[in-house]
């Protein structure tokens, strides 16, 4: 039944228009209107004003009282934080557009708390019915309406329940995701994470957390995770190769301080620079930047090291090839500044950790079916554009290309068949693209071999003839082999070998092949490749020795 609710308390107003103005001089407004305060100038002016229609309003009163407000006061707030505790909110219906998300309801149980001696959750993913649970040193399931109960025989089985947050269930095994929530990738029913307080890369899927880590990289990531200096853990999943992407970072590390020679050209790839004195431990991937007399670095950076020709000694500069996005001047002060880090690829059709990969991200994501990722550095590119903070697509064209600074593609592999035999590598032999050079091979006697240069499409008969004494990769049945060329000192009680001179890619004397139990080879193809480089197989021609 409709009720009747008598007003005690109304008010009116007139909202009123006042314009008196002619041309550009305003006029002071006529009685009763020239008590209203004005602010004229010499343009023309339309004012409006408000009359109340009670006669206790003031006209410089600021507000109007709407009526009585119902609210609550508490009276002694306390702040909370209550890091092991999780509460939810009304829902956004979607259907009818009312958002309650904003609504917290004071009189329902609405709150769900974790162990608190598993520290604090770091992470939430919400799966099917489930919402997941990641604290530092535990991993859970919370039922989302619905609960549990257990059987005689200790069986759970899942009942409807009015709590929105159910029961919380903790998976087996004594892990968390410590505090690194960036590691966490997800594809499917499979959830990737790491804990450095255990020194381990998980997998969460329907069979529990197993350590993907022990795939054969259990001391790796053991030495690598316990290390002090990781400052981020940085994980995605790579849609394009299907394969878990870890990046561990370091603390970034200044190195020696160089002063180099004369001035380098401006921005190109691979420059030598030549710096006086000796530069230490100096590594590819370095970076170079300003350095000033108060001992710190000013922000300009200079190229990043690819390799290392001379380190140098008293007396003799120390020879370092860049790739110059800046010119160094003269005898400028520099320094070299490594980011340590190492970002790794987890491919579950082998179980099996297969690469290490030249870029570190701030992010990584996939979209589709592309994988992007985010540059760590305020750099500037060669072109002299600032690339701090770009997204960057992988698997694009020029291969070997990250934040646009080209990277040398590597495989190394270790040659061991017979195990407990001595051998002699005599040849090494691959089957792949033509471009593949081998950059170092060593033995387990310490013995090495002269690099081999990549195979060359010739021609002409003198360019055969050339390519025939050269040190190089030559072509036979699709396939590709080299001579391995020793380039060990002789060592005492050993037979004096025929002396080796490589002089413009021609070789004397005859002296092939490296003795040990294995050997360890390293290919590698340039950076800032057109097409891709592929690798099928790697053997090696080797005889028993003759002890």
């Amino acid at each position: 039944m409709a009720a009747t609710l008598e007003l005690k308390y109304f008010n009116t107003f007139w909202l009123k228009k006042l314009k008196n103005v002619v041309g550009n001089t305003p006029s002071a407004p006529t009685v009763p209107y020239n008590n209203v305060p004005r602010a004229y100038t010499g343009v023309p002016a339309e004012d409006w004003y408000i009359e109340e229609s009670r006669i206790r309003g003031g006209y410089n009163n600021t507000t109007v009282d709407f009526g009585v407000k119902a609210y609550i006061v508490e009276d002694n707030a306390i702040n909370q934080n209550r890091f092991n505790t999780l509460i939810y909110s009304g829902i956004f219906n979607s259907r009818t557009g009312v958002n309650n998300t904003n609504q917290f309801s004071v009189g329902e149980d609405i709150t769900r708390s974790a162990d608190p001696a598993n520290g604090s959750i770091q992470k939430l993913y919400a799966e099917d019915t489930n919402l997941i649970i990641f604290q530092e040193n535990k991993v859970s399931r919370a039922l989302i309406d619905k609960d549990a109960i257990y059987s005689a025989e200790g069986n759970a089985l899942t009942t409807s329940s009015n709590l929105v947050i159910g029961q919380i269930i903790a998976y087996a095994g004594e892990y968390g995701i410590s505090e690194d929530p960036f590691s966490f990738a997800v594809y499917g029913y499979r959830k990737y994470f790491t804990d450095r307080k255990r020194n381990c890369v998980l997998r969460l899927s329907r069979d529990g957390i197993t350590e993907i880590s022990s795939y054969g990289m259990h001391d790796f990531f053991r030495d690598k995770l316990s290390n002090t200096s990781v400052s981020r853990i940085v994980g995605a999943w790579d849609i394009h190769s299907k394969n878990y992407i870890l990046s561990i970072q370091d603390n970034s590390i200044s190195q020696q301080i160089g002063e180099n020679g004369p001035a380098t050209p401006g921005p190109g790839n691979d420059i030598a620079v030549t710096l006086n004195g000796s530069i230490g431990d100096i590594q590819p991937g370095d970076q170079i930047f300003k350095w000033t007399l108060a001992g710190q670095i000013v922000g300009e950076f200079y190229g990043t090291v690819v390799s290392i020709t001379n380190y140098g000694s008293p007396g003799v500069p120390a020879i370092v090839v860049c790739n110059i996005v800046t010119q160094i001047p003269a005898f400028g002060v520099i320094v070299f500044q490594r980011k340590p880090y190492i970002t790794a690829s987890f491919d579950e059709s082998v179980l099996g950790w297969t690469s290490f990969l030249g870029f570190k991200p701030r992010f990584m994501v996939s979209n589709g079916s592309n994988f992007f990722s985010f540059s760590t550095y305020a750099l500037l590119s060669p072109s002299g554009a600032n690339v701090s903070g770009i997204i960057f697509q992988h698997y694009t064209t020029p291969y070997g290309l990250f934040y646009n600074f080209s990277s040398k593609s590597s495989v190394t592999l270790v040659l061991n068949s017979n195990p407990s035999v001595v051998k002699n590598f005599k040849t090494l032999n691959y089957e792949g693209s033509p471009n593949w050079t081998l950059s170092s091979l060593e033995a387990s006697s310490g013995d090495t071999v002269f690099p081999v240069n990549p195979f060359l499409q010739v021609t002409s008969l003198s360019g055969l003839e050339s390519d025939l004494f050269s040190n190089s990769f030559k072509r036979k049945e699709n396939k590709y082999f080299a001579n391995l060329l020793n380039n060990s000192s002789v060592t005492q009680g050993e037979v004096s070998r025929s002396s080796i001179s490589v002089v413009n890619g021609t070789f004397g004397g005859q002296s092939t092949g490296v003795k040990g139990f294995y050997s360890t080879v390293k290919l590698e193809t340039p950076g800032n490749q057109n097409s891709q480089r592929e690798l099928f197989s790697v053997s090696s021609n080797v005889v028993e020795s003759s002890y």
